[in-house]
């Protein structure tokens, strides 16, 4: 079925009052719901509005189109993830390393435990949908929260080399949470999931951290 398209020049309104952003939501958590259900390339824009309970005209006041809606999802998705991870870190601070390690596997383990068919969705479809330059900045921002990881630990090694240890330490969970959610179709085991992360971690952080 053809979708409609929103006129070029009509800017798109940021959602900034309550009711705007619980319309914007409302169209974030159809895509999601019809993204598990039925994949991404069978979604139109008019079974999204249909499931959010809005109007086309609507959804092109907050998306340009579906490819839009989709982006601004795996964004906001990877995003409280990324804010999860600051808050254990903060919450752990002045700690040995390996604890405030623990503390961030445990807070992204939880963060995954509510709705894992929507993040093994999320993470097929990022691959899909995400171009190189928002995957690398998205990827930077991890790493940059993996070097606070590393300034937080009262047990570091001086010569650490923080940069790359962060990167190697995001490489590894990422990977982990990514590749398991695929590839179980959204069904991972999160207590094998839970071992094999601090196993690849402080095996990893033992010798170079």
């Amino acid at each position: 079925m053809a979708t409609a398209r929103a006129p070029a020049a009509v800017p798109r309104r940021k959602p900034r009052q309550s009711r705007a952003r619980h319309t914007s939501q409302a169209l974030q958590e159809a895509f999601v719901r019809l993204l598990v259900e039925k994949g991404y390339a069978a979604i139109t824009i008019r079974e999204i509005v249909s499931v959010a309970g809005t109007g086309l005209g609507s959804f092109y006041e907050y998306f340009a189109s579906k490819d839009d809606l989709a982006r601004v999802c795996l964004h906001l998705r990877s995003k409280a993830l990324l804010l999860d991870m600051r808050a254990a870190v903060a919450a752990h601070a002045g700690r040995p390393l390996a604890q405030i390690v623990d503390a961030v596997i445990d807070a992204q383990l939880e963060a995954h435990r509510a709705q894992p068919l929507a993040w093994g969705a999320h993470y097929l479809l990022e691959r899909h949908l995400s171009g190189p330059e928002a995957y690398r900045k998205m990827y930077d921002r991890f790493v940059a929260e993996w070097v606070g990881v590393l300034d937080a630990a009262i047990d570091l090694s001086p010569d650490c080399q923080k940069k790359e240890v962060a990167r190697v330490c995001q490489t590894i969970i990422y990977g982990l949470f990514a590749h398991l959610h695929i590839g179980t179709g959204g069904r991972p085991d999160l207590q094998a999931l839970s071992r094999q992360l601090r196993a690849a971690l402080h095996g990893y952080l033992k010798g170079v951290a």
